[in-house]
Parts: structure tokens; C-alpha cells; sequence
């Protein structure tokens, strides 16, 4: 696989095994939780080749700063977006999505989520397969 030393994260640490709502290899580590003077949760989240989260919607959007390797952002009847180290997504309220590794690369990204995400169905592999 490439970029192997995203394997440990980027700047921040790895952190906890995320199941569910996950295929794949992926890790959680919250980099920012308070909620003065921001109620904007950070998270960091690193995904090893192939990985991905389920499709989703936040009621009141998130971005994404991606911090390291390569991966895929897809909007529900849009063409995925390939994103790299750089990258910047923001994510409006109520859009159907997912976003995960490339089959090849890690992939990390800071998450800044604000109010509820609503979980969705899996990422099919004969979608994601496609890519």
C-alpha cells in the first residue's frame, strides 16, 4: 500500500477502531470537544486502503481538512471527488455522502462536525469498486 506511514495518523494520534458505520480500517481520535468558545467538535479520522464510511447526512454540515494520503468524496447522484493532502470539503446540511481511503492510499482528515449526523446505508462494494 502507499503513504504506509499514514498508518499512525498524521499529526494527532491514531486513536479507537471505529465498526460501525465503517468498512474497513478506520480510527477515531477527537482533537477538540469543548463547547465554549465553539460548539464544533474535531475529529480526527484515518482510514487504511479501501476503507470508508457509510452514506450520511449532518443536519447542519461538516467540513473536511484533509491532513494526509488520498481519498474518495462522493455526494448522492454526483460523480466522487478524488481528495488529497490539501483539500478542503465543505459538506452543506442535509446532503447524502460519504468519503473514505482510495483502494491504495491512507487517508486522513481533520472532521468538523456540528449537530447530529444521521447513518445511513453501507457504501456498496460494487460502487465503490467502480471508482
Amino acid at each position: 500500500m502507499k503513504n504506509e506511514e499514514l498508518k499512525n495518523s498524521t499529526i494527532f494520534p491514531l486513536g479507537q477502531k471505529l465498526n460501525e458505520h465503517f468498512i474497513g480500517d478506520a480510527y477515531l481520535s477527537m482533537v477538540y470537544t469543548d463547547s465554549e468558545p465553539l460548539n464544533a467538535p474535531i475529529g480526527n479520522v484515518t482510514f487504511a486502503p479501501g476503507a470508508r464510511n457509510s452514506w450520511h447526512t449532518h443536519d447542519v454540515g461538516q467540513v473536511l481538512l484533509v491532513t494526509g494520503g488520498e481519498g474518495w468524496y462522493q455526494e448522492e447522484g454526483k460523480a466522487a471527488q478524488h481528495l488529497k493532502t490539501g483539500d478542503v470539503m465543505n459538506i452543506p446540511a442535509g446532503v447524502k455522502h460519504w468519503h473514505g481511503a482510495t483502494k491504495d492510499y491512507w487517508f486522513v482528515h481533520l472532521a468538523m462536525t456540528v449537530g447530529t449526523t444521521e447513518w445511513l446505508e453501507p457504501v456498496a462494494d460494487q460502487h465503490y469498486e467502480k471508482l
